[in-house]
């Protein structure tokens, strides 16, 4: 049912989430709630593992949770690191800006907000927890990420970038264009509203459009998705957008990469629809210690891969955080 770093088989996996990991974690969770300086509030859980030999946080991507990377933090904690992890805002169990035409609607006014809430949820949580400290960061999360290293190269050991969001896939649309009809959109103060093109959340997803590889996978958190209300989380905002769009020359500002101190170890997705490739590999190229590893056969969730894919990739991320030093 499990494997050697204690990730779920494909075959039982509904049936052990459920029964053994769920269970177990709940036993471990500690829920804290955060407030932002705007008063947004942010859901956090901690673990605690025996034995530590460092603290992960686990920072989520676009329309996700906490809740969906249950499987990674399991395998963290069994692997004696604890872990730390929240709902960005807008996402999940933490706060959503008021107004929000529809509840699938993911909104936020400004880039940075979500930078400033990593860096409290750090202070806050993380710095009591044991050392090394790292962090792991999907897509959004991973461009969050990111513009934290770049400002704060002392708070992270480590850090592992799984399909960052270095510039977002506008799927053929100039960057300008795009920018240009959000601001638009904006002006007209429909900068809340969900774009013209986009479909709100209306039910199960289609595993064939997915981000994920793996059907049990899938199935599961699609699932739960469909049960919990706080987790229907679909589209952007034009706002989000438009913020969105200016994540990539922040980034790649001019000596900005270069600030980073940890090691970072960024991965490419081979079938990945949702970011580019090209600027993950020209913001890795500047990171000191930084590598980037291309996983064939992965779409944009890695994490949601077929076993022959996730166990190994998995796998060299453990051997990572078991490398990092302690400063």
């Amino acid at each position: 049912m499990f494997n050697e770093d204690c990730l779920v088989s494909s075959e039982n996996y509904a049936e052990a989430m459920e029964n053994d990991v769920l269970p177990a974690l709940g036993r471990l969770e500690k829920q804290t709630t955060l407030t932002a300086r705007d008063g947004t509030s942010l859901y956090c859980v901690s673990y605690d593992a025996e034995s530590p030999a460092g603290t992960v946080l686990v920072l989520h991507g676009f329309t996700e949770n906490a809740y969906k990377y249950s499987e990674l933090i399991w395998s963290l904690v069994q692997n004696h690191f604890s872990v730390v992890a929240y709902d960005q805002r807008g996402h999940g169990r933490s706060g959503r800006t008021e107004g929000l035409p529809d509840p699938s609607v993911t909104h936020v006014d400004a880039f940075q907000d979500y930078v400033d809430d990593l860096d409290l949820v750090c202070s806050r949580l993380l710095a009591p927890m044991p050392g090394p400290h790292m962090i792991f960061a999907h897509s959004m999360g991973g461009a969050v990420a990111a513009l934290y290293l770049e400002n704060h190269p002392d708070t992270f050991d480590a850090a592992v970038l799984c399909a960052p969001m270095i510039a977002p896939n506008t799927s053929g649309v100039p960057v300008f264009a795009a920018s240009v009809i959000c601001g638009a959109a904006c002006g007209l103060g429909r900068g809340r509203h969900y774009p013209f093109f986009m479909k709100p959340w209306s039910g199960p997803e289609d595993f064939a459009t997915s981000c994920a590889t793996d059907p049990a996978r899938f199935a599961w958190y699609d699932a739960v998705k469909t049960a919990r209300t706080e987790f229907h989380n679909s589209v952007p905002s034009y706002r989000w957008t438009k913020e969105s769009l200016k994540v990539t020359k922040k980034i790649l500002a001019p000596g900005a990469p270069e600030k980073i101190a940890c090691p970072v170890l960024l991965f490419t997705a081979e079938h990945d629809y949702s970011v580019m490739p090209k600027p993950q590999e020209q913001f890795i190229g500047r990171v000191a210690k930084g590598k980037r590893v291309f996983v064939a056969g992965a779409r944009h969730e890695i994490f949601r891969s077929e076993n022959k894919v996730f166990f190994p990739w998995w796998h060299e991320i453990l051997t990572f955080l078991n490398s990092a030093p302690d400063t």
